[in-house]
């Protein structure tokens, strides 16, 4: 992917938040990256580079700015709706298939041999798929030692790093310091017992929360998910075991409190329920365009940031959208209750 050098620069010069998660910043002069909106001095031109993923950045040497924290930005809306290869391949890397099935078993997924996957990744994304997976699971380990009191080693294994040797160099390559530097720092994570953890997911605004909500309790079946005061809790399937989750919209922040059964399961959990509540999109972009229809326009400005929310499991969308077809959806919502009691 080709990034106008001018275009990204003055991005970060204004401090953009719409442009966090389309691609990185690099500075040279300190070896650090950055989402556009850190609030850092805007760098000089000529000791700045521009990465389309924090992948990439991590691959020519530069580690992650403790300040903005580019690894918790949106994602891209890009890999959140493109149906090629890439954007199906940066959603099951997200998913955590490179880390359960290797390099080889995206591949087999995707219908591709392992080095036009490769060759595909880098020429979009700077990285290849294994680097990718690593930036995530660098992700996954931050999150794992300043949310909870897990030891480092359980971690590090969690996280799907196979040693802890490779943990602990992961981590004070990305991040410039030892996991336990990262650890003493942290805040206290939030009470809620084993296997529980608190983090928030960030969006770019505006989030119409109240659409979204109504959308889900609309649709919600009981025993497997409901809305009740303002937060959203629903079952989870995950590839190593079940779990449940809480979502709260919050200003800048959908706050997301997890309870799951296997700790590896953290990154897909996490990118599945992102995945629910359309939290990579662009609503600026979407409401700009939708605005531009004469009979659209007055509803845009009374209505923004209304989101598209989805699934958790493609094979849960897939049976709703069958039941659904031609029924109401108070119709639907019956018999899937019903489906349910007798499974």
């Amino acid at each position: 992917m080709e990034l106008d050098f001018e275009r990204c620069y003055r991005a970060v010069d204004s401090r953009d938040q719409r442009f966090d998660g389309w691609f990185y910043t690099g500075v040279t002069s300190t070896g650090i990256y950055c989402r556009p909106s850190c609030p850092a001095m805007t760098p000089k031109r000529q000791n700045v580079r521009f990465f389309p993923s924090a992948a990439a950045a991590q691959g020519a040497g530069l580690r992650a700015c403790r300040r903005c924290r580019p690894d918790a930005a949106p994602g891209s809306p890009q890999w959140d709706v493109r149906a090629d290869v890439v954007g199906r391949a940066m959603r099951l890397i997200a998913d955590g298939v490179v880390d359960r099935e290797g390099v080889p078993g995206l591949a087999a997924r995707l219908g591709y041999t392992e080095r036009h996957l490769h060759r595909m990744l880098r020429t979009e994304m700077g990285a290849g798929p294994l680097a990718l997976a690593r930036a995530q699971r660098a992700q996954t380990a931050r999150t794992l030692i300043e949310t909870t009191d897990l030891g480092l080693a359980e971690v590090a294994f969690a996280a799907g790093f196979g040693s802890v040797r490779q943990f602990n160099d992961t981590v004070r390559e990305v991040y410039g310091v030892p996991p336990s530097e990262l650890r003493a720092a942290r805040r206290r994570p939030a009470p809620g017992g084993a296997g529980t953890i608190t983090l928030r997911l960030a969006y770019r605004p505006p989030l119409h929360a109240r659409a979204l909500l109504d959308f889900l309790a609309l649709r919600a079946l009981p025993g497997m998910e409901e809305v009740r005061d303002g937060t959203y809790r629903r079952g989870l399937r995950l590839p190593h075991g079940t779990g449940e989750v809480a979502l709260t919209p919050a200003d800048g922040h959908v706050s997301a409190t997890l309870r799951l059964t296997d700790m590896r399961d953290l990154a897909p959990a996490v990118a599945r329920c992102r995945r629910l509540l359309d939290l990579d999109a662009d609503p600026a972009a979407v409401d700009q365009t939708l605005a531009a229809d004469p009979a659209l326009a007055p509803v845009v400005a009374g209505e923004p940031g209304i989101r598209l929310p989805r699934s958790v499991d493609g094979f849960e969308m897939a049976v709703r959208a069958i039941v659904g077809q031609q029924v109401s959806v108070t119709s639907a919502r019956t018999t899937l209750t019903r489906l349910l009691t007798h499974t």
